[in-house]
Protein backbone atom coordinates (compact mmCIF):
# COMPACT_ATOMS: atom_id res chain seq x y z
CA UNK A 1 0.00 0.00 0.00
CA UNK A 2 2.81 2.34 1.09
CA UNK A 3 4.16 1.79 -2.63
CA UNK A 4 1.08 2.44 -4.77
CA UNK A 5 0.75 5.72 -2.60
CA UNK A 6 4.73 6.48 -3.29
CA UNK A 7 3.65 5.93 -7.04
CA UNK A 8 0.55 7.99 -6.85
CA UNK A 9 2.69 10.87 -4.96
CA UNK A 10 5.44 10.48 -7.59
CA UNK A 11 3.35 10.52 -10.88
CA UNK A 12 1.10 13.84 -9.30
CA UNK A 13 4.46 15.32 -8.81
CA UNK A 14 6.02 14.79 -11.39
CA UNK A 15 3.45 14.36 -13.81
CA UNK A 16 2.12 17.92 -13.01
CA UNK A 17 5.40 19.75 -12.82
CA UNK A 18 6.88 18.86 -16.56
CA UNK A 19 3.26 19.70 -17.74
CA UNK A 20 2.86 22.84 -17.46
CA UNK A 21 6.20 24.52 -16.61
CA UNK A 22 9.14 26.06 -18.95
CA UNK A 23 7.53 28.30 -22.14
CA UNK A 24 4.47 28.05 -23.98
CA UNK A 25 4.95 25.88 -27.63
CA UNK A 26 5.18 28.61 -30.03
CA UNK A 27 3.99 25.88 -32.37
CA UNK A 28 1.61 24.16 -30.29
CA UNK A 29 3.17 21.15 -30.51
CA UNK A 30 3.11 18.52 -27.84
CA UNK A 31 5.29 15.02 -26.30
CA UNK A 32 3.97 12.23 -24.50
CA UNK A 33 7.19 10.77 -22.88
CA UNK A 34 7.20 7.04 -21.56
CA UNK A 35 9.94 5.72 -19.50
CA UNK A 36 11.20 2.37 -19.67
CA UNK A 37 10.85 -0.79 -17.38
CA UNK A 38 11.18 0.32 -13.59
CA UNK A 39 11.20 3.68 -14.21
CA UNK A 40 9.64 6.54 -13.39
CA UNK A 41 8.70 10.00 -15.09
CA UNK A 42 11.66 11.48 -13.83
CA UNK A 43 13.79 8.91 -16.15
CA UNK A 44 12.76 10.91 -18.80
CA UNK A 45 13.61 14.77 -17.10
CA UNK A 46 16.65 15.35 -19.21
CA UNK A 47 14.96 14.95 -23.14
CA UNK A 48 11.41 16.59 -21.27
CA UNK A 49 13.76 19.75 -20.25
CA UNK A 50 15.29 19.77 -23.63
CA UNK A 51 11.91 19.69 -25.43
CA UNK A 52 10.76 22.47 -22.84
CA UNK A 53 13.59 24.69 -23.74
CA UNK A 54 13.07 24.27 -27.29
CA UNK A 55 9.14 24.88 -26.95
CA UNK A 56 7.50 21.89 -27.04
CA UNK A 57 4.64 21.31 -24.19
CA UNK A 58 5.79 18.14 -22.45
CA UNK A 59 3.95 15.25 -20.48
CA UNK A 60 5.68 12.33 -18.73
CA UNK A 61 2.83 9.74 -17.24
CA UNK A 62 3.91 7.12 -14.76
CA UNK A 63 3.30 4.00 -16.62
CA UNK A 64 1.65 0.88 -15.31
CA UNK A 65 4.77 -1.38 -15.07
CA UNK A 66 7.04 1.62 -13.22
CA UNK A 67 9.53 0.95 -10.56
CA UNK A 68 6.15 1.29 -8.14
CA UNK A 69 3.16 -0.04 -9.36
CA UNK A 70 5.00 -3.51 -11.12
CA UNK A 71 2.19 -4.06 -13.52
CA UNK A 72 -0.75 -3.11 -11.82
CA UNK A 73 -2.54 -2.77 -15.00
CA UNK A 74 -2.40 -4.79 -18.50
CA UNK A 75 -0.58 -3.91 -21.31
CA UNK A 76 -3.43 -2.98 -23.27
CA UNK A 77 -4.33 -0.60 -20.62
CA UNK A 78 -1.48 1.18 -21.06
CA UNK A 79 -3.46 2.84 -24.34
CA UNK A 80 -6.16 4.77 -22.48
CA UNK A 81 -3.41 6.22 -19.49
CA UNK A 82 -1.65 7.88 -22.64
CA UNK A 83 -5.03 9.02 -23.69
CA UNK A 84 -4.87 11.45 -20.45
CA UNK A 85 -1.62 12.42 -20.96
CA UNK A 86 -2.45 13.07 -24.73
CA UNK A 87 -5.86 15.17 -23.11
CA UNK A 88 -3.71 16.91 -20.95
CA UNK A 89 -1.39 18.22 -23.44
CA UNK A 90 -4.38 19.38 -25.29
CA UNK A 91 -5.72 21.36 -22.56
CA UNK A 92 -2.59 22.77 -22.33
CA UNK A 93 -2.82 24.09 -25.38
CA UNK A 94 -1.21 21.61 -27.72
CA UNK A 95 -2.67 21.11 -30.61
CA UNK A 96 -0.21 18.56 -32.45
CA UNK A 97 1.13 15.86 -30.24
CA UNK A 98 3.85 13.52 -30.50
CA UNK A 99 4.24 10.11 -28.45
CA UNK A 100 7.59 8.72 -27.15
CA UNK A 101 9.68 6.73 -24.79
CA UNK A 102 12.74 4.88 -24.02
CA UNK A 103 13.13 1.08 -23.57
CA UNK A 104 9.64 -0.38 -22.89
CA UNK A 105 8.18 3.17 -23.28
CA UNK A 106 9.34 3.34 -26.65
CA UNK A 107 7.55 -0.10 -27.24
CA UNK A 108 4.48 1.34 -25.58
CA UNK A 109 4.50 4.27 -27.73
CA UNK A 110 4.57 2.28 -31.60
CA UNK A 111 2.07 0.17 -29.29
CA UNK A 112 0.13 3.20 -29.06
CA UNK A 113 0.76 4.27 -32.99
CA UNK A 114 -1.07 1.44 -33.86
CA UNK A 115 -4.07 2.58 -31.56
CA UNK A 116 -4.48 5.52 -32.22
CA UNK A 117 -3.42 8.44 -34.93
CA UNK A 118 -0.58 10.18 -34.21
CA UNK A 119 2.05 12.27 -36.74
CA UNK A 120 4.62 10.38 -35.55
CA UNK A 121 6.34 7.98 -32.62
CA UNK A 122 9.94 8.50 -31.09
CA UNK A 123 11.23 5.40 -30.33
CA UNK A 124 14.24 5.88 -27.83
CA UNK A 125 16.36 2.52 -27.22
CA UNK A 126 13.20 0.46 -27.97
CA UNK A 127 13.20 -2.05 -25.08
CA UNK A 128 10.48 -5.01 -23.95
CA UNK A 129 9.88 -6.83 -26.98
CA UNK A 130 7.56 -9.61 -25.80
CA UNK A 131 8.86 -11.53 -28.69
CA UNK A 132 11.86 -12.94 -27.40
CA UNK A 133 11.13 -15.27 -24.35
CA UNK A 134 13.88 -16.98 -23.40
CA UNK A 135 15.00 -19.53 -20.26
CA UNK A 136 13.24 -18.61 -17.03
CA UNK A 137 10.88 -16.21 -18.91
CA UNK A 138 9.15 -19.17 -21.07
CA UNK A 139 8.84 -21.40 -17.55
CA UNK A 140 7.04 -18.30 -16.07
CA UNK A 141 4.90 -17.61 -19.05
CA UNK A 142 3.86 -20.77 -19.39
CA UNK A 143 3.30 -20.97 -15.74
CA UNK A 144 0.94 -17.62 -16.04
CA UNK A 145 -0.94 -19.43 -18.52
CA UNK A 146 -1.61 -22.69 -16.66
CA UNK A 147 -3.10 -20.60 -14.07
CA UNK A 148 -5.04 -18.36 -16.55
CA UNK A 149 -6.54 -21.96 -17.90
CA UNK A 150 -7.16 -22.94 -14.32
CA UNK A 151 -9.16 -19.94 -13.96
CA UNK A 152 -6.57 -18.18 -12.07
CA UNK A 153 -5.39 -15.76 -13.76
CA UNK A 154 -6.89 -12.79 -11.66
CA UNK A 155 -5.72 -13.87 -8.72
CA UNK A 156 -2.41 -12.11 -7.21
CA UNK A 157 1.03 -13.99 -7.56
CA UNK A 158 4.85 -13.75 -7.65
CA UNK A 159 6.59 -13.46 -11.06
CA UNK A 160 9.93 -13.58 -12.41
CA UNK A 161 10.89 -11.24 -15.34
CA UNK A 162 14.08 -9.89 -17.09
CA UNK A 163 14.70 -6.04 -17.21
CA UNK A 164 18.30 -5.54 -19.44
CA UNK A 165 19.48 -8.47 -18.26
CA UNK A 166 18.56 -8.80 -14.52
CA UNK A 167 16.11 -10.70 -12.73
CA UNK A 168 13.13 -9.28 -10.78
CA UNK A 169 9.98 -10.25 -9.04
CA UNK A 170 6.81 -8.56 -9.82
CA UNK A 171 3.27 -9.30 -7.91
CA UNK A 172 0.61 -9.14 -10.34
CA UNK A 173 -1.92 -11.63 -11.79
CA UNK A 174 -1.19 -14.46 -14.20
CA UNK A 175 -3.62 -12.33 -16.78
CA UNK A 176 -1.80 -9.31 -16.42
CA UNK A 177 2.10 -10.69 -16.69
CA UNK A 178 1.10 -12.76 -19.99
CA UNK A 179 -0.09 -9.47 -21.42
CA UNK A 180 3.37 -7.96 -21.03
CA UNK A 181 4.90 -11.17 -21.96
CA UNK A 182 3.55 -13.00 -24.44
CA UNK A 183 5.25 -13.72 -27.34
CA UNK A 184 2.47 -14.00 -29.82
CA UNK A 185 1.06 -10.79 -28.04
CA UNK A 186 0.73 -7.19 -27.99
CA UNK A 187 4.06 -6.30 -26.72
CA UNK A 188 5.68 -7.53 -30.03
CA UNK A 189 7.69 -4.87 -31.56
CA UNK A 190 7.75 -5.49 -34.83
CA UNK A 191 5.01 -6.23 -35.52
CA UNK A 192 3.73 -3.32 -34.06
CA UNK A 193 5.73 -1.34 -36.25
CA UNK A 194 4.64 -3.02 -39.27
CA UNK A 195 0.87 -2.07 -37.68
CA UNK A 196 1.81 1.35 -37.62
CA UNK A 197 -1.18 3.77 -38.54
CA UNK A 198 -0.49 5.13 -42.21
CA UNK A 199 0.81 8.49 -41.97
CA UNK A 200 3.03 7.70 -38.41
CA UNK A 201 6.65 8.58 -38.82
CA UNK A 202 8.59 6.60 -36.83
CA UNK A 203 12.16 8.29 -35.33
CA UNK A 204 14.30 4.81 -33.77
CA UNK A 205 17.49 5.91 -31.89
CA UNK A 206 19.55 3.06 -30.57
CA UNK A 207 23.22 3.11 -29.34
CA UNK A 208 25.83 0.97 -30.67
CA UNK A 209 26.51 -0.27 -26.57
CA UNK A 210 22.62 -1.33 -26.76
CA UNK A 211 21.96 -5.25 -27.49
CA UNK A 212 19.08 -3.98 -29.93
CA UNK A 213 21.89 -2.27 -31.81
CA UNK A 214 22.77 -5.72 -33.46
CA UNK A 215 19.44 -6.96 -34.39
CA UNK A 216 19.69 -3.34 -37.06
CA UNK A 217 16.83 -1.87 -38.47
CA UNK A 218 15.60 -5.32 -40.62
CA UNK A 219 14.76 -5.89 -37.13
CA UNK A 220 11.59 -3.19 -36.70
CA UNK A 221 12.48 -0.01 -38.13
CA UNK A 222 12.10 -1.27 -41.85
CA UNK A 223 9.19 -2.85 -41.04
CA UNK A 224 7.32 0.37 -40.74
CA UNK A 225 4.68 1.93 -42.96
CA UNK A 226 7.30 4.11 -45.63
CA UNK A 227 7.00 7.76 -44.45
CA UNK A 228 9.34 10.66 -45.59
CA UNK A 229 10.05 11.61 -41.96
CA UNK A 230 10.88 8.01 -40.93
CA UNK A 231 14.88 8.01 -39.47
CA UNK A 232 16.92 5.21 -37.93
CA UNK A 233 20.03 7.25 -35.68
CA UNK A 234 22.85 5.04 -34.32
CA UNK A 235 24.29 7.23 -31.71
CA UNK A 236 27.38 5.94 -28.89
CA UNK A 237 25.77 4.91 -26.13
CA UNK A 238 24.23 2.35 -23.64
CA UNK A 239 20.88 1.57 -23.29
CA UNK A 240 20.09 3.47 -20.27
CA UNK A 241 22.61 6.50 -21.88
CA UNK A 242 20.59 7.08 -24.43
CA UNK A 243 17.88 8.76 -22.79
CA UNK A 244 20.12 11.60 -21.77
CA UNK A 245 22.56 11.45 -24.62
CA UNK A 246 23.02 15.20 -26.04
CA UNK A 247 23.31 13.40 -29.27
CA UNK A 248 20.20 11.67 -29.17
CA UNK A 249 18.47 14.91 -27.35
CA UNK A 250 19.59 16.93 -30.58
CA UNK A 251 18.15 14.22 -33.64
CA UNK A 252 14.88 13.90 -31.82
CA UNK A 253 14.61 17.86 -31.16
CA UNK A 254 15.96 18.35 -35.22
CA UNK A 255 13.42 15.58 -35.84
CA UNK A 256 10.49 17.25 -33.99
CA UNK A 257 11.19 20.32 -35.65
CA UNK A 258 11.10 18.83 -38.95
CA UNK A 259 7.59 18.72 -39.28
Amino acid sequence: MASKLRGIICFIVIFFSVAVSGPAAANRTGVVLLHGTDGNPSNMGTIASALKENGFVVVAPEMPYSGYRKFDKAWEECIPEIDNAVDLLKRQGAETIFVGGHSRGASAAIYYGTQRAVPGVLAIAPGGNTGQIEGVMRDEVERARKLVAEGKGDKIGLFDYYNQGIRRTSRTTARVYISYHDPEGAGVIPKNAAALKPGTALLWIVGTKDPMYERGPSFAFDKAPPNPHNKYVVVEAGHLQTAFDTDAIRQIVDWLKGF
